[in-house]
């Protein structure tokens, strides 16, 4: 009967998340990551054949994480106030995972996506088209209750909150706690005029 291993998928994930929040992708190396955990080198090519396995994962455990809260938050009802919460959603998701956050800002193509596995690919492309369904849902039922059109949504729901986080995250610090709210409100009011 082998041992138990004394390190986790997840010990090399956080610390790959850890290293791109300080160092940028470049940084993310196999050994980099193995030696912030405390482990040898062998240990994570147990878990991941190789860097572009390990950083398809550790976008993809962060792209999971966090839709799940944004994705919850844009089926609640009445739907404005699930645009508004989304919007807020993204400024709390960041604030308490600052680290994460600056990964996403850095966006898949920072991780080297064209080199992941084809099936890593297939599961960016699922993960991306669960969003944009939900997206496109929740504009197809503002437009006629806003009188607003697609951009202007967008503005709202997706790039108002994403510009609001982005400075505190490229300083790599998370965003104060004013931001949930002053996102929350700008939110409402370019849906609701």
């Amino acid at each position: 009967m082998g041992r138990p291993p004394r390190h986790t998928a997840d010990d090399f994930l956080d610390a790959a998340v850890r290293i791109f929040a300080t160092e940028g992708a470049a940084g993310v190396t196999m050994s980099a990551v193995a030696r912030e955990v405390g482990a040898p080198s062998g240990s994570i090519y147990h878990r991941f054949p190789g860097r572009p396995a390990l950083l398809a994962a550790v976008w993809l455990r962060t792209v999971t994480r966090f839709q799940q809260g944004y994705l919850e938050a844009l089926e609640q009802e009445p739907v404005t106030e699930a645009a508004v919460e989304a919007a807020a959603q993204v400024v709390r998701w960041c604030r308490a995972n600052p680290a994460e956050g600056k990964l996403l800002y850095g966006g898949a193509s920072a991780l080297g996506v064209d080199d992941w596995s084809a099936e890593d690919r297939a599961r960016v492309d699922a993960a991306n088209q669960r969003l944009d369904a939900a997206i496109t849902k929740v504009l197809r039922r503002l437009r006629p209750l806003t009188g607003r059109n697609t951009d202007e949504l967008m503005l709202a729901l997706v790039d108002l909150p994403y510009a609001a986080v982005r400075r505190h995250l490229d300083r790599g610090e998370a965003p104060p706690p004013r931001t949930v709210d002053l996102v929350a409100r700008t939110t409402r009011t370019l849906l609701t005029g």
